[in-house]
């Protein structure tokens, strides 16, 4: 007969790969909603392009994954349903977002998630504030580095083909453009798949099937596929919010997006460090509007957006605390 403990593992793996589903689907636009609005790519060719990568980006590394599972919280306070919990704050914040149509950030949800269920376990006190603010700053300094890099990005590109004409431009940057997406699309599997196998991995070690934290090579591929077919469904309502309602963007813009964005986002994977690759693009394009003018912004886009920003870590900090404190009674601590 199966034991509770037991069961109650099974639970967070399965919310853990629902979490990277949705992860996917949430953050299909991040990789493809330049080309796809720039007409480089058309939907159904950039999503399985962006799935097949995203995969692929996902199995090179596990820096990021051993930083969300060891950086936060002492491990002698993670219980299963401290694990639990905070996966599906997560969700029900990412859902929200999805829901209107706002590119919140993943990474903030599950950061978020943890802090609220670790609370309501054990305090204030087992949460680890040096590693919380290593991971924070990162999460911070990323879109500010995404801005200037695409600001800085755009107007060379303007200078260095300030002689051409913008549709013989536009013409070979949509080309580039197909190139720059799938780089993009491989960097944020090196980001945001590893969220998911860290705290898989957290789970595993607080049920004994782990001595030390190490991702096992089952749990990167469980989570490489959970969230490539979470991209192959698509996210249309932030695709259209980060592709054509923030700013208007062509070929060359797009390019430039993609690549200063992949080139932020791959830098803090090296590093372990958990960037919000919804940030970085969204920050990218914030860039490259600026770089035309100020009004090629909606600002009133951007305005939502940072809202949503601003409240993803307590939003889902809330939402699982609220779980934990719904669920524990009935599942045990």
């Amino acid at each position: 007969m199966l034991d509770a403990a037991f069961i109650m593992l099974c639970l967070v793996i399965l919310a853990a790969l629902v979490f990277d589903y949705i992860n996917g689907f949430h953050d299909t636009a991040n990789a493809i909603a330049t080309c796809v609005s720039t007409r480089a790519l058309s939907v159904r060719a950039a999503i399985v392009m962006a799935a097949t990568l995203n995969f692929a980006g996902a199995m090179i590394s596990t820096k990021v994954a051993a930083t969300i599972g060891k950086g936060i919280v002492d491990g002698a306070n993670i219980t299963q349903m401290v694990v639990l919990a905070g996966i599906i704050g997560a969700i029900v914040w990412d859902l929200i977002t999805w829901y209107y149509g706002l590119p919140s950030s993943s990474s903030h949800a599950i950061i978020g998630g943890i802090i609220g269920a670790v609370f309501a376990h054990a305090g204030l006190n087992a949460i680890k504030w040096a590693g919380l603010n290593k991971i924070v700053l990162a999460l911070v300094l990323s879109p500010v580095l995404g801005t200037a890099i695409g600001f800085v990005f755009m107007v060379l590109i303007y200078w260095v083909f300030r002689n051409k004409a913008p549709s013989g431009l536009n013409k070979n940057f949509r080309r580039l453009q197909v190139v720059s997406a799938a780089l993009m699309a491989f960097s944020h599997g090196t980001a945001d798949a590893q969220k998911s196998m860290g705290v898989i991995t957290l789970a595993l070690v607080s049920y004994g099937t782990l001595k030390t934290f190490a991702v096992p090579w089952e749990v990167m591929v469980a989570c490489a596929t959970a969230m490539a077919f979470g991209t192959a469904a698509g996210g249309w309502r932030i695709i259209k919010t980060v592709g054509s309602d923030f700013v208007k963007l062509q070929p060359v813009h797009g390019f430039c997006v993609e690549t200063a964005s992949a080139g932020v986002i791959l830098g803090a994977s090296a590093f372990g460090m958990p960037t919000s690759t919804t940030h970085v693009i969204t920050s990218t394009i914030l860039g490259v509007g600026l770089s035309k003018r100020l009004n090629a912004v909606n600002w009133n886009v951007a305005k939502r957006i940072l809202i949503a920003w601003v409240l993803t870590i307590p939003a889902s900090a809330l939402a699982a605390y609220l779980t934990y404190q719904i669920l524990s009674p009935l599942l045990g601590k």
